[in-house]
């Protein structure tokens, strides 16, 4: 089989190796700053770790940069005033359903805890599923985030 790129279909499996980042507009980039780093506790870049095409706008206040352990990057964008397209975050709509962070399962009820201490609402759960436990609630902006984990091994 050809995998010229004049012939090529599709890409093949194996091309496409992770997901680099992810980019998220926000309404309020001082709330989700706290959300994502204060409370969730994600590492926020600075200086020389900034991209170098988000610096200008990092150093504007516009884009704020995490990471997270696995290295994936979650690019935050400010868009006052962007409104979401139904105020209810229960009503889903067809943009990103939401976004997973895993956690080891030892640590699942302190990061529940760490939730109800915050007065965050818990939007469903937890669940215990045969692929692990998870916990789902929306950040600031009413874009719904899950925190889960595998199951415990006996």
């Amino acid at each position: 089989m050809s995998t010229s790129p004049a012939t090529l279909t599709a890409l093949l499996p194996g091309q496409l190796r992770r997901i680099h980042h992810l980019a998220l507009n926000v309404k309020d980039m001082a709330a989700s700053r706290r959300f994502y780093g204060g409370l969730l506790g994600l590492k926020e870049l600075t200086g020389d770790e900034v991209d170098d095409t988000l610096k200008e706008l990092v150093a504007t206040g516009k884009v704020a940069n995490f990471v997270t352990p696995d290295g994936l990057i979650l690019d935050l964008f400010g868009a006052p005033d962007l409104e979401p397209p139904d105020p209810d975050p229960e009503k889903s709509f067809t943009r990103a359903y939401h976004l997973a962070f895993d956690i080891d399962p030892a640590q699942f009820d302190q990061a529940l805890a760490v939730l109800e201490a915050n007065g965050v609402a818990i939007a469903h759960g937890p669940v215990t599923r045969p692929t692990g436990r998870g916990v789902y609630f929306y950040d600031p902006d009413g874009f719904m985030v899950e925190i889960r984990c595998n199951p415990v091994e006996a």
